[in-house]
């Protein structure tokens, strides 16, 4: 192994915990949240077993030091990197490091920050001659892909995904439009990859330019990158945008990249790990099944997909893996991609002049749903009907990509937290008569990794999906024409701030009120 290599530009602002990965994970151990694990852990479903007990009970995200199988520093293992925390004051703690948020910042606050350069002019990468991901090199037959300890996650997957938290890197070739985004992909022999090209999904887009010109596309696989940097990949903001300037404009930072070894791409400097090579336009392999992030695993679903040729390894002394083990709620594949597909159709309404202030996509519901809140005083100008509105939104929403993940809108009022189930299911209960307060739709695009949609009765690429108006018809007049019955909204706020000075200490309840 070589030395470790240093900065060479901006090296105050690449070391910060949401500009490079390792820095993050000493955040996490500041903060409380590591549990770094020293005892030999077997990747073949013992990693996958651990990941998945923190992501469904919310427990400190676990760092393997020891994992059977690793050799000349390739690799350990984080996982759960972007999963919830247990402290109901910090729940989004992890996630709000990766944008150098404060640990109690709120969801709000999060996607306010990832939408903070959606109009703004971006801040191109820093090109350097050198980095730490440099710091090991490996080429052709001097690795073994199928060797390498890469988790087998789930009991019925059908390989080892080496890929589930990782940014694959392409470029249009023009090389106008570079495109760093996350889709899954196996191991399939010593020196090949199979993952998910699927369309709409930007690289499907430039998979496709590259066919056209009958070229296989040049191709980076980059794991452990800024943690800002993973957040723009996972949202789908619009086609042609480079998410590297992106990022530069959201965190205020220039981000320095390095050129690859083997083709011109250019990856994270500070990047853990960085695989090289080709996405072919031609050749494909088995890929699948895979637990997936609506929680099931269907054994022998697999799939032909393009293969990924690996040319070259590159990485840190003591490099780190990162996985998200996908599955039933809460992982990275709810708190990352639905909330962020969540975030840019909010600006997508806005910049289309409509009436809504947030959006969030309720973990609950797998991140199929995606609760709208009104702004009721602007929808009372529109001079609409809920018809009307429903299919303006509709139309809007799912035949835009941003909308390709989502299956089901829910329109609440002001009165109503969307990014509190509890509020989000009261409001879709109470106020949305199924059929009448609904407009459906089956011939926009579909997501096919739901359940409903690949193993269910219909086209398992088209439609589905569904507007469920819970705003009542005083809402469109501009008005609510009636109280909730909770302590919130039927109290004076005197009353609610005297019983709640009393709650625990003179009265010994044991949990304060909400």
């Amino acid at each position: 192994m070589s030395s470790e290599k240093s900065y060479h530009l901006s090296q105050s602002n690449q070391d910060l915990p949401h500009m490079n990965f390792r820095s993050f994970v000493e955040a996490l151990k500041e903060d409380g949240d590591l549990v770094e694990i020293n005892e030999e852990i077997d990747p073949h479903l013992e990693v996958g077993a651990i990941i998945r007990k923190v992501c469904e009970t919310n427990d400190k995200a676990p760092l393997f030091n020891n994992v059977k199988g690793a050799k000349d520093g390739l690799w350990r293992v984080l996982g759960a990197p972007a999963s919830l925390r247990s402290n109901p004051s910090q729940k989004y703690g992890r996630i709000a490091r990766h944008l150098g948020l404060l640990p109690t910042a709120s969801m709000k606050d999060i996607l306010d920050k990832m939408l903070s350069a959606a109009h703004a002019n971006p801040i191109p990468p820093n090109v350097v001659p050198d980095g730490p991901v440099k710091e090991n090199k490996l080429f052709g037959d001097e690795f073994d892909l199928s060797t390498l300890p890469a988790p087998f996650l789930h009991q019925a997957d059908g390989g080892k995904y080496i890929q589930t938290y990782g940014m694959h890197i392409v470029q249009t070739p023009d090389n106008k439009w570079t495109n760093w985004s996350i889709a899954r992909a196996m191991v399939h022999d010593k020196n090949h990859l199979t993952g998910l090209v699927i369309e709409p999904q930007h690289i499907w887009q430039i998979h496709q330019m590259w066919k056209k010109k009958g070229k296989d596309v040049p191709w980076a696989l980059a794991f452990g990158v800024p943690p800002a940097a993973i957040m723009a990949a996972s949202m789908p903001i619009p086609d042609g945008v480079t998410e590297a300037g992106y990022i530069g404009a959201m965190t205020g930072n220039a981000l320095d990249v390095v050129k690859c070894e083997t083709n011109d791409l250019y990856v994270p400097a500070n990047a853990e790990i960085v695989l090289e090579g080709t996405l072919s336009i031609t050749e494909t392999g088995p890929e699948g099944p895979f637990g997936e992030m609506h929680g099931y695993v269907f054994p022998g679903d697999t799939h032909q997909w393009p293969k990924y040729k690996v040319n070259a390894i590159t990485y840190r002394n003591g490099a780190i893996l990162p996985v998200s083990n996908c599955g039933r709620v809460t992982d990275e594949t709810h708190t990352l991609i639905g909330s962020l597909a969540a975030a840019e159709i909010r600006q997508l309404c806005q910049d289309a002049g409509l009436p809504i202030t947030d959006a969030f996509a309720p973990f609950e519901s797998q991140v199929t749903w995606v609760a709208l809140k009104v702004d009721i005083k602007k929808l009372k100008t529109m001079n609409t009907t809920p018809e009307e509105f429903r299919k303006e939104i509709g139309d809007l929403i799912f035949y835009h990509k941003a909308g390709y993940t989502i299956h089901r809108l829910v329109l609440c009022g002001e009165d109503i937290d969307v990014y509190d189930l509890r509020d989000v299911l009261f409001a879709f209960t109470t106020r949305c008569r199924p059929n009448r307060d609904e407009t459906f739709y089956e011939e926009c695009r579909g997501f096919p990794l739901i359940p409903y949609m690949s193993h269910g009765t219909g086209s398992p690429t088209m439609g589905g999906k569904v507007v469920s108006d819970a705003l009542m018809p005083s809402e469109y007049k501009g008005e609510q024409n009636w109280q909730q019955a909770d302590f919130k909204h039927s109290y004076p706020t005197p009353l609610q701030e005297s019983v709640n000075s009393r709650w625990t200490k003179a009265w010994g309840f044991t949990r304060m009120p909400l």
